[in-house]
């Protein structure tokens, strides 16, 4: 296995965007510079998504206005067309992001266009983001489930993959949205989708609703992904897909990592420092393990 992994700190957004309420912009800003000061160097730190769907994501500009902006760190931004496109990058996003969903049916209801337009607005978008030096990513999205299709095929995975590539994006990120993928899915579609696209970047994104999401990761990492999304604390999931749960914690992927060796450049007692205080700020517990038993071993026992 690689030595380093690189973490994808997706809890401003993903994380947040599923809470029953709206967490004030302040509180945003203050959450994303505690994770930039425990050393997270990619941050999806907002949506640039119409309001009335999205509204926990309605302050974009703010957010991006008041942050701590630091050298070598990126702050993406969703975006799921041209408009989008345009109030990130009028916003400072440095990198943005953008969904494409393997489901039309998904699609349709995540985005309010099929599969087949959000690629054509991808390719407009990756454009345009190349030419304004704005770094452009894309996920395929339901890469290994659909909440009202079913079983997605490989090849339709692969195929997206193939075509979204043609935009140039510095890497495509393969996303279990809802939390149905097994590790042995994650090792099939990785090996294809390098085999077609060899050279390409790829990153996984794993939700953990049915409980599979740090076994994912461990199957991406043993397949050689270069980087991983997650989320402090392990909240999230998707306002339009049932029963889609949170994300990964961080604290725990980085635990993990960290014990088999695997550097991340994060700093994990900060990461659950970060955790305990999100618990009090949200009011209730977050799904994270580190965040309920700590690191291990404890100062005391490494002393010792």
């Amino acid at each position: 296995m690689q030595r380093s992994v690189e973490i994808v700190e997706v809890g401003p957004r993903d994380g947040l965007q599923s809470e029953p309420g709206v967490m004030p912009t302040a509180t945003k800003v203050e959450f994303i510079n505690r994770l930039i000061a425990a050393g997270l160097k990619r941050l999806e730190v907002t949506s640039f998504v119409h309001p009335k769907k999205v509204p926990q994501m309605a302050d974009a500009e703010d957010v991006l206005a008041q942050i701590d902006k630091r050298p070598g760190v990126y702050y993406v931004g969703l975006v799921l067309n041209r408009r989008g496109f345009d109030r990130a990058q009028a916003a400072g996003c440095n990198e943005i992001g953008m969904a494409v969903v393997a489901s039309d049916t998904f699609n349709r209801r995540n985005q309010g266009v099929g599969t087949e337009e959000s690629i054509a607005a991808w390719l407009e978008i990756a454009a345009a983001a190349h030419a304004a030096g704005i770094r452009p990513q894309v996920t395929v999205s339901a890469a290994f489930g659909c909440p009202f299709e079913g079983e997605v095929s490989v090849d339709r995975v692969v195929d997206i993959a193939k075509r979204v590539a043609a935009g140039k994006p510095y890497e495509i990120a393969l996303a279990d949205t809802i939390g149905v993928g097994v590790p042995a899915q994650v090792t099939e579609i990785i090996g294809r989708v390098r085999a077609e696209l060899p050279g390409m970047r790829i990153r996984c994104h794993f939700h953990n609703t049915r409980n599979t999401g740090i076994a994912n990761a461990y199957a991406a990492i043993a397949a050689g992904v270069d980087s991983l999304d997650a989320s402090t604390g392990g909240i999230g999931g998707c306002p339009f897909a049932p029963a889609a749960t949170g994300n990964i914690p961080t604290e725990d992927l980085v635990y993990m990592l960290q014990r088999m060796g695997i550097s991340t450049g994060v700093d994990l007692d900060a990461l659950i420092g970060i955790g305990e205080w999100l618990q009090g700020v949200l009011g209730r517990p977050v799904p994270s393990m580190l965040v309920k038993a700590g690191n291990f071993p404890r100062p005391a026992q490494q002393a010792a």
